[in-house]
């Protein structure tokens, strides 16, 4: 029976993540949203915001977004409903927008509450504050690589979220953990970064064996991982 279940569950969170990769390949505002989001929660690391003032803008930027996509949805069903002008269509559609609306602008009010005074304070800060947690800046690293896969994915349309598809996000992730823990161990950095070098390219070979990826998939995961990590860190490290 649990070996029935898996699959099936696992089929249900690539479902939902082809409902995201369609909102961001189709909707202009979605994508607007989705980099807007990105530049708020690097923005957020980088400033070493509070837990709850985290919570805070995961929440707003959550609200963001679910609205948005259930404003889609109600648009698909009411053009799938009906072909001509309707009144009570138009409402509906006009009340789903003003929902995000609504959701942008409390965005917005939180974001000025949080960083407010910390976008006042001199740039080199900001910098320093970076350099002195590499564990912030390899979450950014991580986070990066995975909206690029993202958004690959949703430009190629190749594949599914979870499986398949152009580039490899297991290799990418896989590479740009290898390249960032290369940068932030200081004794034995040789013999640790080789060893992350392997397991990161056991990854990959695992995602070629299984038929998940081609060999060109899994190689430019790796490199989109390792450009993004080394960039990053050759910039603020």
């Amino acid at each position: 029976m649990s070996a029935r279940r898996t699959p099936a569950v696992l089929q249900s969170f690539n479902w939902a993540f082809e409902g995201v990769i369609h909102v961001l390949r189709t909707e202009r505002n979605m994508r607007i949203h989705f980099a807007l989001a990105t530049a708020v929660l690097i923005l957020a690391f980088s400033y070493g915001v509070t837990k709850l003032e985290l919570m805070a803008l995961l929440i707003a930027i959550s609200f963001v977004l679910i609205a948005e996509m259930v404003n889609t949805a109600i648009e698909a069903t009411i053009d799938l409903a009906t072909t001509s002008f309707d009144p009570l269509a138009k409402m509906a559609k006009d009340i789903a927008a003003g929902a995000v609306l609504i959701a942008s602008v409390n965005a917005v009010v939180i974001g000025y509450l949080v960083f407010a005074d910390r976008l006042t304070e001199p740039s080199s800060r900001l910098v320093e504050r970076v350099r002195e947690a590499p564990a912030n800046l390899t979450l950014i690293a991580l986070i990066l690589i995975v909206l690029i896969v993202i958004a690959s994915k949703a430009l190629t349309g190749s594949g599914t979220p979870l499986r398949g598809g152009l580039p490899s996000g297991h290799a990418a992730l896989a590479f740009g953990g290898w390249m960032a823990i290369t940068f932030i161990v200081e004794e034995e950095r040789v013999v640790v970064s080789f060893v992350a070098l392997i397991m990161a390219l056991l990854v990959a070979q695992t995602r070629v064996e299984s038929g998940i990826h081609t060999t060109s998939e899994v190689v430019l995961g790796a490199v989109t991982g390792t450009l993004v990590s080394m960039i990053l860190f050759q910039v603020l490290a």
